[in-house]
């Protein structure tokens, strides 16, 4: 099922949370200024997570609270 599917069917916060979550990793790559890139890791490095940790958090976190 697609998340916009997901949506559109009204599914709860924690659904759209597993839904995003769940599946293989794969690589990308994102460009971004040097100073966001090491602001976000400092952030992650206070919150005791991986920088991918933190940016698939603030991920899932913006496509589930947009409903």
């Amino acid at each position: 099922m697609k998340y916009s599917e997901l949506v559109d069917s009204g599914a709860t916060e924690g659904r759209l949370q597993e839904h995003l979550a769940d599946g293989e990793p794969i690589a990308i790559t994102l460009r971004v200024p040097k100073n966001l890139k090491d602001a976000a890791a400092e952030a992650a490095r206070l919150r005791g997570v991986s920088f991918s940790a933190f940016i698939r958090t603030c991920v899932i976190n913006e496509l589930t609270n947009t409903r």
